[in-house]
């Protein structure tokens, strides 16, 4: 917009507020009225009425018209307000309640359209009849991104009981709405009694039995070990009693999101950044728990966000604040800039679980040497998510010599992968490359066996 545009603009908002906050518009029924005339002003100059026939139709309409805008409710005795939550998950159902107040002392009907924010489901028009009094209107919507997001007006369009004419005003309802990732599965585990179902369950808990450091007395079962058994507890409680050791706490584990443009491919409608970042929100929820300390680090070609270890639950807040917002960038990401800012920062060592695409893996020429040296000081375990695309070519039939050739193609980019996780194992380094719906479950047990070795 040029400079001289601008200063002609404010002249003319006016208008922008007249045709779109205040303007009167006729319904339908004024409109199939004045259709309706039309025969009847038709007929009448056929048989000689001249123009009395019409004026007398156009007469009546302009007189209800004007009885009809008479009697319909002021604007100020029309109040809207909108409830929202301070937060939601990406892709849950919101259910946003709108109070209308009518304050005329007589029955509208009305048309209610909420101000969406573009990554939010569109609805239809919200119409019903609006008694004097207050009355509650609900609808659904879902998100479609994560984000901080505002939701500025309430467009209401209301008519009296002869119908002719509606107003339409925009009302005031500023707020704003927080969308994170779907913390569903982190929840899952923050409410589950004691500890979760993948940390207590029979085959971690024989792996967590191993650690050194002691957590509590409980029941002996069969199962426990008869070296670990407190005779001192079972005497006093008359019954069998076993110590329970856990791994050491205090460790830090620290997550690396990769924030390129590899990150931003779709898989069944969700990008690879929102299900790296629900895993990653999970392995901390988990390793905060376990009593470790967590640090998280988001890249692309630069470095675009650093939360330095820290412990206890509330820090998983800290996480999910600084996190939930991220997007993918149109660049190729760095990782090698990421893991020597965060060699720079911390020198204590930790576990590093890099989630990032296998393709970044393969492309990065100097990745892998960097991988080794940093290997000494740091345990690295690399994450990606597997490409249902290739596997379904694997198992494509080869019908004809186009799809053999894409069958062969497809082979080859998966042995490329699988040697790079054998090279990596090699080297001490741990590759998963899973898919989406595992991705969760694969970090969070990888985690608990490291623990459970002891390998920090």
């Amino acid at each position: 917009m040029t400079t001289s545009s601008m200063r002609r603009w404010p002249r003319f908002r006016f208008l922008a507020r007249f045709f779109l906050d205040d303007f009167v518009l006729p319904t339908r029924r004024l409109i199939l009225l004045a259709l309706a005339g039309c025969p009847l002003a038709a007929a009448g100059y056929l048989l000689g009425w001249g123009y009395a026939a019409f004026w007398i139709v156009n007469g009546l309409l302009v007189i209800a018209s004007v009885i009809d805008l008479a009697t319909l409710p002021r604007r100020r005795e029309l109040i809207a307000s909108r409830e929202l939550p301070e937060q939601i998950d990406l892709g849950r159902a919101l259910s946003v309640c709108v109070r209308l107040e009518n304050r005329s002392g007589q029955t509208v009907w009305y048309e209610l359209l909420d101000d969406l924010p573009l990554s939010f489901e569109r609805l239809e028009p919200l119409a019903g009849a609006l008694p004097p009094g207050t009355i509650t209107v609900r609808y659904e919507t879902r998100a479609r991104e994560r984000g901080t997001y505002t939701w500025s007006h309430l467009y209401l369009r209301y008519r009296g009981n002869i119908g002719l004419w509606q107003k339409q005003a925009k009302l005031s309802c500023e707020q704003s709405v927080k969308v994170y990732p779907d913390l569903s599965a982190v929840r899952g585990y923050l409410n589950s009694l004691q500890e979760s179902l993948i940390v207590d369950g029979r085959k971690v808990m024989r792996r967590a039995r191993s650690g050194s450091e002691f957590h509590a007395i409980r029941d002996y079962v069969p199962d426990d070990d008869p070296r670990h058994i407190n005779w001192s507890a079972s005497a006093r409680t008359r019954r069998l009693m076993t110590n329970q050791y856990r791994p050491e706490q205090g460790k830090v584990v620290t997550i690396l999101l990769d924030c390129g443009r590899m990150m931003g491919v779709e898989l069944d409608g969700r990008t690879k950044l929102d299900l790296s970042l629900e895993a990653a929100l999970t392995l901390a929820a988990v390793a905060l728990r376990q009593g470790d300390q967590v640090a998280l680090l988001a890249f692309s070609h630069e470095i675009k966000v650093y939360v330095p270890p820290g412990r206890g639950l509330a820090h998983l807040h800290t996480l999910l604040e600084a996190v939930f917002d991220l997007q993918s960038d149109f660049v190729e990401s760095n990782p090698l800039q990421a893991l020597e800012y965060l060699h720079r920062q911390q020198k204590r060592r930790s576990l590093m679980v890099l989630f990032s695409d296998m393709e970044n893996y393969l492309l990065e020429d100097q990745l892998a040497a960097y991988l080794w040296r940093i290997r000494r000081s740091h345990l690295l375990l690399l994450l990606s998510l597997a490409d249902p695309l290739l596997h379904a070519w694997n198992r494509a039939e080869t019908t004809s010599s186009r799809l053999a050739y894409i069958k062969a193609l497809a082979q080859r980019f998966q042995l490329d992968r699988k040697a790079f996780q054998q090279n990596m194992i090699g080297a001490g380094i741990q590759v998963l490359d899973v898919p989406a719906d595992q991705l969760t479950l694969a970090v969070v047990n990888r985690y608990l066996e490291i623990k459970a070795r002891e390998a920090l």
